[in-house]
């Protein structure tokens, strides 16, 4: 039979905890509106009442980060891996400070490490394909592209940015498919029209003797 001192210290406890994800959920939603130094108050309040959970500093390096303070925004991404090593959001977070310093390769590398943990992170998904079209490395984030569209079937944007690559990568009967996907789910979509049109005049110009379509 619990002691009164045993319930009163799980009373605590639980108090304590709904403090932590009112506190979580209030600073999300300030985040959200711009109201970042509000936020930021919120979330170190939460990170006093739970030292050990990765939340509070993942929200800490959003808020620094959207206030273009990069320094601050790595440590508290850094915090936030070292707190939790499977936190996927952390690394999206590293890898989007590396992008905005145009550091490609660290992002590159931080934005596969996230979709290993959450392969449809919508943010690392984007963040990839934009940091593989600087460098010139395609094959990765097709994969993870195909990944999410094998979950998400007709994400018109990914399936826009996926034949996009694909053109990229000289797979141009690949990415005129996609493209005509996408335009059956949106007509009147004028990019992908725009960029049928180009790939259709790449196979154009490669439909003679020797050339092989990958």
């Amino acid at each position: 039979m619990e002691t009164w001192a045993q319930q009163n210290e799980m009373t605590e406890k639980n108090n304590s905890t709904q403090h932590y994800e009112v506190l979580i959920e209030l600073a999300d939603c300030l985040a959200s509106t711009g109201r970042y130094d509000e936020a930021k108050q919120h979330y170190e309040k939460a990170a006093e009442l739970d030292p050990d959970a990765a939340n509070p500093y993942v929200g800490l390096g959003v808020v620094a980060f959207q206030k273009g303070s990069m320094e601050d925004a790595e440590i508290a991404f850094r915090v936030a891996c070292r707190l939790d090593r499977n936190c996927a959001r952390a690394y999206a977070g590293l890898a989007m400070v590396n992008q905005q310093r145009e550091h490609y390769n660290e992002a590159f590398e931080m934005y596969l490490k996230c979709l290993e943990l959450e392969n449809d992170n919508m943010t690392a998904l984007l963040g990839l394909f934009q940091s593989s079209v600087q460098m010139g490395s395609f094959d990765k984030v097709i994969h993870y592209l195909q990944v999410y569209l094998d979950k998400h079937p007709g994400d018109t944007s990914v399936m826009f940015a996926l034949s996009a690559l694909y053109m990229k990568d000289e797979r141009l009967t690949e990415s005129q498919k996609m493209l005509k996907d996408v335009l059956v789910l949106q007509p009147e979509n004028k990019d992908a029209k725009n960029l049928l049109e180009e790939v259709n005049r790449g196979l154009s110009q490669h439909s003679q003797p020797g050339f092989v379509s990958r």
